[in-house]
This record gives structure tokens, sequence and C-alpha cells, in this order.
């Protein structure tokens, strides 16, 4: 489970922005302030930082800096502010990713998911075994229980990896297509199946009757750790 800081002094958006990441199986602290939030960063584990850079206390530029003196975790910038130079400066200052307001929830926890990723914390170190192979989130990597490698093409990877980092959540088939293949491909479900398909084929040990990669009918795909067995398609 990675470790959400949220530094949003709206505090309607901020609960709302806790309990949609919490939803989807991360870890939440919240502050409403600047100086709140480097209390929090002081004490405890922060794997990625979310920050509006319109505070009451703390210029959001300034506060970049700040937390950069203390934490090297990934931070995510969500500001009403969408000049060019804003941008510039607080990219320069040490944030990871800048998204203006309003954003889409799922293009958020998609950034969330590549900052953490590209930084080699949290989720990305985690190593999920099942009882007939095992999936390495760090080396990006997957072997049988017996400790044989299984080769899978990028995109293969790619999709197991979004459904393993959802901890078991379902993903629907238009998330798991854009965060894959990216925007524009929310429709060619047909791409999953062929794909699941071919994982199914590598990982189950009876993929007509699949145990890991599982099918919500019309909705999208879960990754069940345990093994137990599921719907298919």
């Amino acid at each position: 489970m990675s470790a959400v800081l949220l530094i949003e002094d709206d505090e309607r958006l901020r609960r709302a922005l806790a309990l949609t990441l919490r939803s989807r199986g991360y870890e939440v602290a919240d502050a409403g302030t600047g100086a709140e939030g480097l209390a929090w960063l002081r004490r405890s584990r922060v794997d990625v930082i979310v920050l509006d850079l319109g505070l009451p206390d703390i210029d959001g530029i300034d506060l970049i800096s700040s937390i950069r003196a203390i934490r090297q975790a990934p931070i995510v910038v969500l500001s009403a502010r969408r000049d060019q130079s804003d941008k510039v400066r607080a990219l320069d200052a040490g944030a990871d990713d800048y998204m203006t307001k309003p954003f889409g929830v799922d293009e958020l926890l998609a950034r969330l998911r590549a900052a953490v990723r590209r930084s080699g914390r949290g989720d990305d170190q985690r190593v999920i075994t099942t009882p007939d192979f095992s999936v390495d989130l760090g080396l990006k990597s997957v072997s049988s229980a017996s400790g044989t490698a299984i080769h899978l093409t990028p995109t293969e990877w790619g999709v197991l990896e979004t459904l393993v980092l959802a901890n078991g959540l379902l993903v629907t088939s238009a998330n798991l297509l854009a965060e894959v293949w990216g925007p524009g491909y929310e429709d060619q479900s047909n791409y999953l199946r062929v794909y699941v398909g071919q994982l199914r084929r590598k990982l189950e040990p009876d993929p007509s009757r699949p145990r890991y990669l599982i099918t919500t009918p019309g909705i999208g795909y879960r990754f069940n750790a345990a093994g137990t067995a599921g719907a298919d398609d």
C-alpha cells in the first residue's frame, strides 16, 4: 500500500480526494496547510505527495523547496494556476508532475502510479507471491513457483502490473486500456481480451478457468493473488 500525503486547503476537495484514494488502496494522510504537511513529512513515511500551490500559509513553490530539503518522495502538483511560468517554476523547484484544475480522477490516479513507479519506492519494491507464480514489481519480472522465469512481452507486463498495483480492486476496461495503451484506446476492449488471454496461458494452471486474472463481465478485470476461482469472459 503506497502512502500518499495530500496537501490541499480546499476542505471539500481534500476530503473527496482522500476518500477516492483510500478506495483505490492508498494509505492517505491529509493536511490543509503547508506547515501541517511539513510536520507530517518529518515524522511519517510518505511514498508520494499531492500538493496544491495555493495554500494559505506558504507559497507552493517555496513549499516544494522545503519538502525537497527533507524528503525525495515524488511530488504531483494540483493547481488552478495555468500559466506556463508557474509550471516551469514548480518543476524547477523539484515537482515531478503538474496537473491543472479541474482534473480527471482517473488521470490523477494514473499519474500517481507512474510517479511511484519512477521513484522506485512503495509498491514498486513489492514481490507478490501466489501459489503458482511470483511478480516482482521492482525487477519487472515474473517467475513460476519453482523459480523459472516466465517471459512476458512489454504489453503483457503493462497489463499485469496495472492489475497487481490495484491491490485486488476492480480496474475498468477503459482505465486499463488508457493506462497501458494510452488515451484514445478506451473502446478497444478486444485488445484486453487478447492480452489477458495470453497472460492466462502463461500464468494460470487452467487458462479456461482463471484463478488469478479475474473478469467482471462488461466492466473490467482484477488480480486475485489468493488464487480462488473467478469469472471468465
